[in-house]
């Protein structure tokens, strides 16, 4: 019996460089995806459209700028793609395992933008139910959903990174400090 691999271990997968500040993986995932033409890339993939033009078409951005997220989001094992055509060479883009797994982070972002910034949702998007696709993040283990209102006292932090704690720098040297639960 094999184990399974873990993401790290995939195939395209590229190491992230470092980032200033604090060590962290939304810093960590903002360098690949933070621009907005590489998540609205992302975002036409995901509906279906394969061809540079369709995404330029779609997303509204300059030719030269979205070519620079393209091959970034294929360095960084978001996207690979395949040739569709010798002369010229033409290619479509599609997700990754790394870029179907934004999936949840596209709906979250554009139920956030329904409710916090359009005057009416452009898009409504349907679970194979019939009923409105919402995000809602739960315990993995227990289930239970955690309130996108609440604070953080629902969940703790074991910080790792060596001089680091909740408040910042930790320049005492010592162990991160951990937040007592409540």
């Amino acid at each position: 019996m094999g184990s399974a691999k873990s993401p790290r271990d995939q195939p395209g997968r590229k190491a992230a460089k470092s980032v200033p500040g604090r060590p962290c993986s939304i810093a960590l995932a903002l360098q690949v995806i933070g621009e907005r033409w590489a998540l609205l890339a992302v975002r036409e993939i995901n509906f279906g459209n394969h061809r540079f033009d369709q995404i330029a078409r779609n997303t509204g951005a300059p030719r030269d700028i979205l070519t620079a997220r393209l091959r970034a989001l294929e360095h960084a094992g978001v996207i690979h793609r395949r040739q569709y055509q010798q002369h010229p060479p033409r290619f479509e883009y599609y997700l990754t395992q790394a870029g179907m797994e934004l999936r949840p982070v596209l709906n979250g972002l554009r139920r956030w933008g329904d409710r916090w910034l359009a005057e009416e949702p452009p898009v409504l998007v349907e679970h194979v139910c019939g009923h409105p696709l919402d995000v809602v993040v739960q315990c993995a283990r227990c289930g239970e959903q955690l309130d996108p209102a609440g604070d953080a006292s629902e969940w703790s932090e074991q910080f790792v990174a060596p001089g680091w704690d909740r408040a910042g720098p930790n320049l005492t040297g010592g162990e991160p400090r951990r937040r007592q639960r409540r």
